[in-house]
């Protein structure tokens, strides 16, 4: 029986795929009558009994047939499609294993991620902070397509996946990395009555209640909500006073839709999320080993109760979909959103042990209270796009083509300091207080966009990919120095695939991707090219097992030129000319039997710096070169390997074990773009930075499910391994990942 639904959810998501529209492109309307023509004996929506989302399938009698770890449908790809027909590697988090490993945070659910790596909160880069092939994904963020790089921890109680597109993605998404692409997908209301509620305890104070509510109003129309509130405290404390960092979340988000199962289909939706966290910014490296300090346990920390990470994100997205077809539709989303935050966190230190004011002195004697930040960052967005599948001189086309535009507005600048600079009268700051002196950074930025792409099958079982992209955009800035940026942009797509059966894919693609001088928002006196990234990838896909158990693998090589530094008006804003990442990745997620499941991936990297950077001086102007001493380097926070695995296995009765590990070899952090000697250990003379050793993390699982209820206990840890998972990616800290913590849940569905 389960490998006939596993059949039945894959035929069910080879429907026409379907992305975003606001205004019909002028060749999208030409295509469209094509669409009416070429399926004339196809009805023009989807069955009224049956509804296609994004991993579920809602058949009439109300059944929900779940994904389990292997995705069957995926939008990263522009349109609602199989991952494995994408000609490009693509690992999706679904929400059955999220639920099972107990994962609470967009964080937490990229571990199952391979050649994924976290990078410690500094330069103003706070929240979700990573690196996908050892390059940053901050500016690769997405939710539902639409751009989300707001500085902000993510939460997964309203996400329904997580989808990676890895490689050069700017012919899709707009300017970007050459790691990839970093997309959530948002549940959405389902033709349906199901609800559940959830609720977790745990050790070190773990507290989760969650709520997920769907009702259908009619024939057409639904409403979900989901909610989630969530306590965390540590393992690590201050010792003087005894303060632990600490995490308090709260969301909200309501989605209604109109129109499901019809060819006009609507849905609104608003997310609500709140933080009040006590941050953690982990542990010193010391000059002498090169290793996270060993004066202090790990479980040392430095904070106080009186830091903050205070925030609160608001997005409002409307969403229509006109279906001509099974297989061509016109996609619009308007997204208005406003991302509020503020922090005051405490840095470690090498020789001070913490002391009750969570203060650090400087040489001088005076108080470092460490760093503070509060900003604003409001963006409107709107996409449109139109698909088709047609036949045209006897080769079947499948044709994209759409439009965006793109406001951002962002305010950012430190905090006042309401207390002193002393021992006696310490630094203090409360959140929301900008302080009264220097200058804010700022921008106001417009970015347009169109872009166009076509798959043609030109012989039978091949496939020719091409697509192009044109972004323009226009900014304002804060700065003295460059106040005023513009540029256009081409990037481009290409693969070629080869079939030779339905659960076989070979392809070799390759995408380029581009990201200027301001992107990120950092200016240099003198403009300098904007970074550009090519991604040459060759991949297979198969679906095993009557297609239950799916396996890739991917060899790639990536470059980027002219990497940038992602510290707002930075004086040395170009980290690297040019440097490459040669990798090869492997994944297997599904069923190995009807009860027994897996998921697990093995990324291999080789990331070498090639040439090293060049900086402009912003008061002479005169070019620095980096120490040549960095060529040929490992590229920071970018480990050799990386693995994980997680698999379960249900007996008799509703009973399931399970577990996993994660594992990473060392990383460095290092600031490459200096021209002064480059890190040794003491004495010595080879390249030697500060190291986040590696390690190997082990969790387990073992639940009881019934149909209307299930329990569960999760160890995360559960050896308690003291390792360092977040790295500061210029060396000065890392930050160690969750001791040992049980977590005791309990669901009920109705």
């Amino acid at each position: 029986m389960q490998r006939k639904q596993s059949k039945q959810r894959r035929k069910a998501t080879q429907v026409s795929p379907v992305t975003p529209a606001n205004v019909l492109p002028l060749g999208a309307m030409m295509l469209a009558g094509l669409s009416f023509t070429a399926y004339a004996d196809e009805p023009a929506a989807v069955a009224q009994d049956e509804q296609v989302m994004s991993t579920v399938k809602v058949q009439a009698d109300g059944e929900i047939l779940q994904d389990g770890y292997q995705a069957t449908t995926t939008r990263v790809g522009k349109v609602l499609q199989n991952p494995h027909e994408v000609p490009q590697a693509v690992t999706t988090v679904t929400r059955a294993l999220m639920d099972e490993q107990k994962a609470s945070s967009l964080r937490e659910a990229l571990r199952n991620v391979s050649g994924l790596t976290f990078n410690a909160a500094e330069g103003g880069r706070s929240g979700d902070n990573m690196m996908l092939r050892g390059f940053y994904t901050f500016g690769d963020m997405y939710l539902d397509g639409m751009r989300d790089t707001a500085q902000y921890n993510r939460e997964l109680f309203n996400l329904e996946q997580v989808d990676v597109l890895r490689g050069s993605a700017a012919m899709l998404f707009g300017r970007g990395q050459a790691g990839g692409v970093i997309n959530q997908v948002s549940k959405t209301p389902l033709l349906t009555d199901r609800h559940k509620i959830t609720g977790s305890l745990g050790t070190d104070d773990y507290r989760q209640l969650t709520g997920d509510f769907n009702k259908r109003l009619g024939d057409t129309a639904a409403l979900r909500l989901n909610l989630m509130t969530r306590d965390e405290a540590s393992w690590r404390s201050n010792p003087a006073n005894g303060d632990e960092p600490e995490l308090h979340r709260d969301g909200v988000a309501a989605s209604f839709a109109y129109g499901l199962g019809r060819s006009d289909e609507f849905i609104l939706s608003h997310i609500l999320t709140q933080t009040d966290d006590i941050p953690d910014y982990g542990v010193s490296f010391d000059p002498a080993t090169r290793e996270p300090g060993k004066n202090f346990p790990a479980s040392t920390y430095w904070g106080t109760d009186r830091n903050f990470d205070e925030s609160e994100t608001s997005i409002t997205t409307g969403t229509y979909t006109h279906y001509f077809s099974p297989r061509s539709a016109w996609r619009t989303q308007v997204r208005s959103a406003d991302y509020q935050r503020s922090y005051w966190a405490r840095t470690p230190n090498l020789t001070q042990a913490p002391n009750a004011e969570g203060i650090v002195l400087r040489d001088d004697g005076s108080a470092n209270g460490g760093p503070t930040r509060t900003m604003d960052y409001e963006t409107l967005a709107l996409q449109t796009d139109f698909n088709n599948a047609f036949e045209a001189l006897g080769m079947k086309h499948e044709f994209l083509v759409g439009a965006e535009y793109f406001n951002e507005n962002s305010y950012r600048h430190g905090l006042q300091n309401l207390g002193g600079t002393s021992v006696a009268n310490p630094p203090f700051y409360r959140p929301y207080r900008p302080s009264a002196t220097g200058t804010p950074v700022a921008f106001d930025s417009d970015s347009y966009a169109v872009y166009a792409q076509d798959t043609v099958e030109f012989i039978p079982k091949w496939k020719a990919t091409v697509g192009a992209r044109r972004d323009e955009m226009d900014a304002e800035y804060s700065s003295a120095t460059s106040p005023r940026l513009e540029y256009g942009e081409w990037s481009t797509r290409a693969a070629l695939s080869y079939q030779p059966v339905d659960e076989t894919h070979y392809y070799l693609a390759y995408s380029d991707s581009f990201s200027p001088t301001a992107d990120l928002y950092q200016l240099t006196v003198t403009p300098l090219p904007p970074e550009r990234s090519q991604v040459m990838e060759l991949g297979a896909k198969w679906l095993l097992l009557d297609g239950d158990l799916a396996l890739r693998a991917a060899l790639y090589r990536a470059d980027k030129e002219w990497e940038r530094n992602t510290d707002l008006e930075s004086t040395a804003a170009v980290l690297t000319k040019q440097r490459r990442t040669d990798g090869l990745e492997l994944e297997l997620a599904g069923r190995v039997t009807d009860k027994w499941e897996i998921f697990a991936g093995l990324a291999l990297m080789d990331s070498k710096i090639r040439e090293v950077a060049e900086n402009v001086n912003p008061t002479t102007g005169a070019i620095t070169v980096a120490n040549a001493g960095y060529q040929g380097q490992r590229a920071r926070n970018t480990p050799p390997y990386t693995a994980n695995l997680w698999t379960t296995y249900k007996f008799a009765g509703g009973w399931k074990v399970g577990g996993g590990a994660e594992a990473k070899g060392e990383r460095y952090g290092y600031n490459p773009s200096g021209a002064g000697a480059i890190p040794t250990l003491p004495g010595g003379t080879a390249f030697h930075p500060n190291t986040a050793p590696s390690y190997v993390r082990w969790d387990a699982l073992l639940a009881y499910e019934q149909r209307s209820y299930a329990l569960a206990l999760n160890v995360q840890n559960l050896f308690d391994t003291v390792y360092y998972d977040a790295l500061y990616d210029n060396g000065g800290f890392a930050v160690p990942g969750q001791g040992r913590r049980l977590i005791l849940s309990g669901e009920y569905k109705f």
